[in-house]
């Protein structure tokens, strides 16, 4: 087998790049067929194919093996504000410039070309949110972010980043433009809304226009000399006047000086010159012919009943165009969801249908950048106790192989459909349930039936005891009456019993009501049990007031601390102990000497009786 010729090993490079072109839509025939040819035979190298068209056959047997080849081809290499000397330069000079030409209604755009996994694109938005304020730059600025990768693509919408990839920030300037998750970094949402990120090849797909800034590092340096020429006429179009272009290192614009003008070449920062394009992407004139006149007038009226037309149309649905402004709402929309044709012009996302009945902003970014029609089923709206069911379509309308032009969401009401979905849902749990536990209760029945059939026959012997237990009830009950008799003998004796207590009690209150002096009646805790009226008017306590309280813990005029140890002595021995003098002051305010004795309470261990008298009224 001979080796290939230098010819035929190109031939046969094309051909591989015509059918990874014509198989899964990446064009590479505008790129350095040495950088393409380096990148893929070091893939080659790893899955052992020898030629390109083994390699070829690779790729149709194995449809993951595109993902690792496209990450070959594609280095993405990228960083937060990556050559910083760049970037500071931007921002002092080049972003106050471009404020200044834009009149402050208005949006300013910028697009991130070739974004990668979109460190580029976070960066842009920081830039802006410090020279503009994070407010204003959430209602000023945004950045349309695109590349061929869709894995880089799907890293960028996460906006999730691991700590390394943040080295370049400050700790202050990390932590006021991400928000910790788990062990990475995600960019705070509010500044993420306004960075839209979509699959966009530079050499075929039309630019995105009316650019204040265009960022686009490090890419054009993968293609050849004609693609980049392309690639620059797309990009002066897409530049309004006196826009800026930033590139990077790797990359001049030696030959286009009549178009843009160097800001610093050292730095890769263009101007883009008055004048203009040499490439035009907008839509074709119609050459008007004599007689147009007539076919424009049924033009117009074609055009008026497809607007009719769609106004009727039984489902609602709503039209926005690329900056996302209501074009179009129709008689159903208008009915069910509340908005009117004054809406028209507004932005989509000051729309509470924007947001309920579910969340159709990022739906909508995510149909417009994959270019696909996204479908929600059964989004529920609550109107009060009412719960209304939509399927909602959400269909990006392209004009051409570039972005999308224009978004159409339509609502169907499934409301019936939904509910009966769920009302079959239940019945049949129901019958299911309630066939097994048919099935439960017949086998219980069975059961049951033997149950009845012995409970029969246990009746009939228990008929007999119970004849029988009835004459002993009999018995039982003459017992009882005997039994009644007694006790009501017992409850008389219990009455004069209450008495004789009754007559005690009221004697010995009577008794202690009597005495003169003060008794206090202490239980071998040290609580009050009796206080008595001497030791009322002697102290101005009343018998409510100290009954079950702690002694000691009583504050009046006696200062019972120095009652310890003639207590603790009648308690000891046994016998009577004082009295003893304490000086006291007593319940009208005058100074005392109170005599103390302490008597054990009989009967109490540990109790004891307290006699207590004013020793001058005692000699008086």
């Amino acid at each position: 087998m001979t080796e290939p010729t230098g010819a035929e090993l190109d031939q046969e490079l094309e051909d591989l790049l015509g059918f990874i072109r014509d198989a899964r839509g990446f064009d590479f025939t505008g790129y350095k067929r040495s950088t393409l040819s380096r990148r893929i035979r070091k893939r080659m190298g790893e899955v052992a194919a020898l030629t390109y068209p083994d390699y070829r056959d690779r790729l149709e047997a194995d449809a993951d093996e595109f993902r690792t080849l496209f990450n070959t081809i594609l280095i993405n290499v990228t960083a937060m504000f990556r050559d910083p000397d760049a970037w500071t330069l931007l921002q002092r000079e080049v972003v106050p410039e471009v404020i200044a030409s834009v009149a402050p209604e208005s949006e300013i755009r910028v697009w991130s070309a070739g974004c990668s996994s979109g460190e580029e694109a976070y960066s842009l938005v920081m830039m802006f949110a410090e020279v503009l304020g994070i407010e204003e730059c959430m209602n000023r600025v945004k950045v349309y972010a695109t590349d061929v990768d869709e894995e880089a693509l799907r890293e960028a919408r996460a906006g999730l980043y691991p700590a390394k990839s943040l080295e370049a920030l400050s700790p202050e300037f990390r932590e006021k433009y991400f928000e910790p998750s788990g062990a990475q970094f995600v960019f705070r949402p509010d500044l993420r809304r306004r960075v839209i990120f979509g699959r966009h090849d530079i050499t075929q797909d039309a630019p995105i226009s009316r650019l204040d800034l265009l960022v686009c590092r490090n890419t054009l340096m993968y293609f050849n000399v004609e693609a980049q020429g392309l690639i620059i006429d797309r990009f002066h179009f897409a530049l309004r006047e006196v826009g800026y272009l930033f590139l990077g290192k790797a990359e001049m614009l030696l030959s286009d000086g009549e178009r843009f003008e160097p800001i610093s070449i050292r730095q890769r920062i263009f101007r883009r010159r008055p004048g203009g394009s040499s490439r035009t992407y907008s839509t074709p004139q119609i050459k008007l012919r004599p007689g147009i006149g007539v076919e424009l007038q049924a033009a117009s009226r074609m055009r008026q009943l497809r607007d009719l037309i769609l106004d009727a149309a039984p489902g609602a649905s709503i039209a926005l165009d690329s900056d996302g402004s209501v074009v179009m709402i129709n008689n159903q929309a208008r009915a069910q969801f509340g908005v009117s044709s004054n809406d028209v012009g507004r932005p989509f996302q000051d729309l509470e249908l924007s947001y309920r009945p579910t969340e159709l902003r990022s739906l909508i970014d995510q149909a417009t950048h994959e270019r696909r029609t996204l479908r929600v089923n059964a989004a529920e709206r609550r109107l009060g106790d009412d719960v209304q069911y939509f399927d909602i379509l959400i269909q990006p309308i392209s004009y051409g192989p570039g972005l999308p032009v224009a978004v159409n969401i339509t609502f169907s009401d499934v409301t019936l459909a939904t509910r009966l979905k769920e009302e079959v849902k239940r019945v049949r749990e129901e019958l299911e349930t309630a066939y097994e536990e048919l099935q439960s209760t017949n086998e219980e029945l069975e059961t049951t039936n033997e149950e009845l059939q012995s409970s029969i026959e246990e009746l009939e012997t228990t008929n007999e005891e119970l004849q029988s237990t009835n004459e002993e009830l009999e018995t039982t009950n003459e017992e009882l009456q005997s039994g009644n008799e007694e006790l009501e003998t017992m409850n008389d004796e219990m009455r004069i019993q209450t008495t004789d207590l009754d007559e005690a009690r009221a004697f010995l209150e009577g008794v202690m009501s009597s005495i003169a002096a003060g008794v206090v009646v202490l239980s071998a805790d040290m609580k009050v049990r009796s206080w008595n009226r001497g030791a009322s008017e002697l102290w101005g306590l009343r018998a409510d007031e100290v009954l079950g309280e702690h002694f000691f813990a009583l504050s009046f005029g006696l200062p019972t601390a120095e009652l310890h140890e003639i207590i603790r002595d009648c308690i000891a021995r046994g016998k009577r102990a004082g009295p003893l003098g304490v000086p006291s002051v007593n319940r009208i305010g005058r100074s005392i000497e109170c005599a103390v004795t302490c008597s054990p309470f009989a009967g109490h261990k540990g109790g004891v009786v307290l006699l207590m008298e004013d020793s001058n009224a005692a000699v008086g």
